[in-house]
């Protein structure tokens, strides 16, 4: 079986293309490498494994990227609120019109299953700050980012739900934790090595919620839906992650004062946050059988082990996060 990871070379991208060549199947990763390819290199030797650089906006680079594909994992996107809203135009024409675009390729050369990523994003603001949201909850994007997660899945779960081809919506947490992409512009790495190489962080707004997930799991949820009877997942969406794992900013700079010592942390007070939701996890765990391997203090030691060996020299630089 063939899969096109779109994205291949990012932070979840790299790490799903690894757990993919791992299980025997091919894997051809589509990237137009923005942030470069390093993430790659050691896999480009695989003989299972080939490398198409490209832009899912480019009709040609889709059909080359497409040709002979099982399954799409499309992970390919402006991703984050912060570069969504600075490179407003890319987003539209990469997270929308791309997207579209290549699940309408996909469907014309019989592609089997197409897996999305999506975002918890999508839940902006619980109108309960008591309750927890569930798939079935109201969608309620506050930033471009959501709204184009949004609009997508709505265009795969409802507008295209009668086509042949097996799609799924996955509403991944936020993520975390060492990938060869490595990135420190998301909150538990960022406190993480804010704390190691400076050993204080400011917290803004430490009692907003958002659920939390290690990369490897994430990218475990995609490898188990394209391995999943379609009958479970075709023309659904899951979210990803665990119940338990629903962290506001001050729990998460506790952990990180658990491992990192001496920590200075700066409080300021902040009582409007447009994003803020607590997420239930039961649906993936009872209807798929997915759980976690890790969680947000095994990410926090994983990241401040990686600082401790000096092997990164210039952890502020530009190639650790996305804008």
């Amino acid at each position: 079986m063939k899969v096109l990871v779109t994205g291949g070379a990012g932070y979840i991208g790299s790490v799903l293309v690894r757990q993919l060549l791992s299980k025997g199947y091919h894997v051809r990763a589509f990237d137009n490498l923005n942030f470069g390819g390093d993430a790659l290199y050691d896999v480009m030797l695989n003989p299972n494994f080939e490398f198409l650089k490209g832009d899912v906006r480019n009709a040609a680079d889709v059909t080359k990227a497409i040709e002979g594909v099982d399954a799409i994992a499309h992970l390919a996107a402006i991703v984050g609120d912060p570069a969504c809203k600075k490179f407003s135009d890319d987003a539209k024409s990469t997270n929308w019109d791309g997207s579209v675009a290549l699940f309408e390729a996909a469907e014309k050369a019989g592609v089997k299953r197409f897996v999305f990523a999506s975002t918890c994003s999508n839940y902006g603001k619980m109108a309960d700050p008591d309750s927890f949201v569930t798939e079935t909850s109201e969608l309620n994007p506050v930033s471009l980012y959501a709204e184009l997660k949004v609009k997508f899945e709505n265009y795969i779960m409802h507008d295209r739900k009668d086509t042949k081809m097996c799609s799924t919506a996955l509403r991944f947490s936020t993520v975390y934790g060492f990938s060869p992409r490595i990135r420190f512009d998301l909150t538990v790495n960022e406190f993480t090595r804010n704390a190691a190489e400076k050993g204080e962080q400011e917290i803004w707004g430490a009692q907003f919620w958002r659920p939390y997930c290690h990369v490897d799991d994430l990218a475990r949820a995609v490898v188990l839906v394209i391995e999943s009877p379609e009958a479970k997942v075709k023309s659904n969406v899951f979210n990803v992650g665990s119940t338990e794992e629903n962290y506001n900013k001050g729990m998460i700079i506790e952990e990180v004062c658990k491992v990192v010592p001496n920590v200075k942390v700066n409080y300021v007070e902040m009582n409007e946050d447009p994003r803020d939701y607590r997420v239930n996890f039961d649906k993936i765990k009872s209807e798929l059988g997915f759980t976690i391997t890790k969680t947000v203090p095994d990410g926090v030691k994983e990241i401040y082990t990686l600082m401790k060996t000096g092997i990164i020299q210039d952890a502020y630089g530009p190639k650790f996060r996305n804008i």
